[in-house]
């Protein structure tokens, strides 16, 4: 007989979601990403951060101040981040689960790689202009959304 407890698709790549925004070095916001095929293949991950060869120890992980002395004018959000990491460049049809729902400059990438349904865990920042315009593009555009709902199960991982 097989076993009955095992962890569901959404639990799974939610999952793995939330541990790739564990590598983020961001003091405020630890966002992840998982894209995955139609046949439940993981194809591309990613976490917010700097862009590759920018030093984080050097960059401006600020939220306020002048604009050139914080993060916002340099991190790569983790939904950008797994689009660019995709190895095959093809992922028309596949899904993303994410920590938190895209600002409308990540939807346009979503929008645009093919990926057409988005599954987060937080909308936080719901009724901000840039997720506002998010809904809308995915509405236009036929990316579904759907919000993740915890099933309250603890996973513990000893690393």
């Amino acid at each position: 007989m097989k076993r009955t407890d095992y962890i569901s698709w959404d639990e799974y790549f939610m999952g793995i979601a939330l541990l790739s925004a564990m590598r983020s070095k961001d003091n405020n916001s630890q966002v992840g990403a998982c894209i995955v095929s139609p046949e439940n293949k993981i194809l591309s991950l990613g976490y917010n951060g700097m862009p590759i060869g920018c030093d984080d120890d050097e960059m401006p992980w600020e939220r306020e101040g002048d604009p050139l002395e914080t993060k916002y004018m340099y991190v790569c959000h983790s939904e950008l981040n797994a689009i660019l990491n995709s190895p095959n460049n093809n992922l028309k049809g596949s899904r993303m689960y994410v920590t938190l729902f895209p600002c409308n400059e990540c939807a346009k990438a979503i929008i645009q790689s093919g990926i057409k349904e988005l599954i987060y865990l937080s909308d936080k920042y719901h009724d901000t202009p840039a997720n506002i315009a998010s809904r809308r593009m995915f509405k236009m555009t036929g990316v579904s959304c759907r919000r993740y709902e915890p099933t309250g199960r603890e996973l513990r991982l000893d690393v």
